[in-house]
């Protein structure tokens, strides 16, 4: 049974089954490229979306149109039906076994329309509409996909989905929902064949060789007090905020200037974000060093290694700002917009080709997660729009905020604003003060907020 202070249903689940491709598909081993299988992609990413019913698809039941497009995908995207082993220097190997991915069923006594902003991040119900198969959350012989559909009684339904991170990207991820909704509506192939070709893109040289400063790999060892120890996953609050045009546009008229020119929504968004949040844990030490590590595709972008459309691997990497916390906070905006700025100009072929080389090097480490702060602006990649034919979702996008990361994700409010909603974690004496800071710097109301 699920509820909060206001509502209360029950979600019943049928036992997991393993949908496997619809035809007989190679039996071999792929290796991920040293992008993908560094530490800090080893990890299970959830995405939620909600469709309400439509009239035109009366009759038919999502369950067995996923179920089916998803069967046709796996034919073309295979790999995802196998399982992760682990080589020699931590390398991790697909074997493609045709095993299949885990698939719920599940209905719930409830219309879509009285979940209200509950379907926003961060959903408190997210257990009911993902569940953790017992089993199946690890990196390595689990299955690398789980999906569950959740009917509602409107006729509505949600659709959770867990991927194994070190799979895909988000790009990679969309681009798979892609395929499945072009079966679902009468395909009988993908508009853009999956390219693996992992062990041409993205790996390491040989020798390998780290050319580049990597601030967001930098590992600091002092007697300060660390921002992990505040950050207990335990105790944290996880909110979200809604940022609206408004909003937005409050952000860049403190920052108008010929020298911001090219400042985007994004960067906006980080610069404030890693301001406010830094503000509002308040490191102790004004010198402590803190960072916000933005996350930059290389897909399609000049200067950066040609990976051909098609290819769903992780390509991407999240080159560091770093300012010590006391100038950062006492700082006009305009600064840490300068520190966002300067860090993605540092993307490049080469910077890629450096974080290939350091992830041998070094064993694949885990990004720092003391007083750093990770990004991901998801906005362009259309989770809002991936359609099996109950037209877009409500909402579509990540759930994820973890003690490090938040990510960006469309959103339109109840009074038709296309904006921006940013789940985040922070300790329960930070969150007030998150607010306020969130509160004085828009000069608008607190858009969205829930604890």
């Amino acid at each position: 049974m699920a509820f909060s202070s206001t509502l209360v249903f029950t979600v019943k689940r049928r036992e997991p089954e393993l949908v496997v491709p619809t035809i007989h598909t190679p039996r071999e081993i792929k290796k991920l490229s040293d992008i993908d299988d560094q530490e800090g992609f080893r990890f299970q990413i959830p995405l939620i979306f909600f469709y309400r019913d439509n009239p035109s698809m009366r009759g038919k039941d999502p369950v067995g149109v996923i179920r089916e497009g998803l069967a046709k995908t796996l034919v073309y995207y295979y790999p995802f039906a196998g399982r992760i082993i682990e080589g020699d220097n931590r390398k991790l190997i697909v074997d493609c076994n045709g095993k299949g991915v885990l698939f719920v069923v599940a209905d719930a006594n409830i219309k879509i329309e009285q979940l209200g902003d509950n379907i926003l991040p961060p959903c408190p119900f997210m257990e009911e509409f993902l569940h953790d198969v017992p089993g199946s959350g690890g990196i390595i012989g689990c299955p690398l996909l789980l999906i569950q559909v959740t009917r509602f009684i409107c006729g509505g339904f949600a659709l959770g989905i867990r991927v194994n991170h070190t799979m895909a990207d988000g790009y990679g991820i969309k681009q798979f929902l892609n395929a499945i909704t072009e079966f679902v509506k009468g395909a009988s192939a993908p508009s853009i064949p999956p390219i693996w070709q992992r062990e041409q893109y993205l790996n390491a040289r040989s020798p390998p060789r780290i050319t580049c400063t990597h601030n967001e790999f930098e590992q600091i060892t002092h007697n300060k007090p660390s921002s992990d120890d505040i950050m207990d996953s335990d105790k944290l609050i996880r909110t979200a905020i809604f940022f609206s045009p408004k909003d937005i546009q409050a952000l860049r008229n403190q920052v108008s200037s010929a020298n911001f020119l090219r400042c985007s929504r994004s960067d906006l968004l980080t610069a404030f974000l890693w301001k406010c949040r830094t503000v509002a844990l308040n490191p102790a030490d004004p010198d402590e060093m803190v960072r916000v590590s933005i996350i930059i595709n290389a897909r399609g972008k000049q200067g950066m290694p040609d990976i051909p459309t098609g290819y769903y691997g992780n390509a991407f990497t999240y080159p560091a700002a770093v300012s010590k916390a006391g100038i950062l906070c006492t700082s006009p905006l305009s600064y840490a917009v300068h520190l966002v700025l300067n860090a993605k100009a540092q993307m490049s072929d080469e910077y890629i080709k450096s974080v290939a080389d350091l992830m041998v090097i070094k064993k694949r480490p885990k990004y720092t997660t003391n007083w750093n702060f990770i990004v991901s602006d998801i906005t362009r990649l259309g989770f809002d729009k991936v359609d099996f034919g109950w037209d877009n979702p409500v909402y579509g996008g990540s759930t994820f905020a973890d003690p490090v990361i938040s990510s960006y994700n469309n959103f339109k409010n109840s009074n038709g604003e296309d904006g921006v909603v940013v789940p985040i974690c922070l300790p329960p004496l930070a969150v007030e003060k998150f607010q306020y800071e969130v509160k004085k710097m828009t000069l608008n109301q607190f858009a969205h907020s829930k604890l």
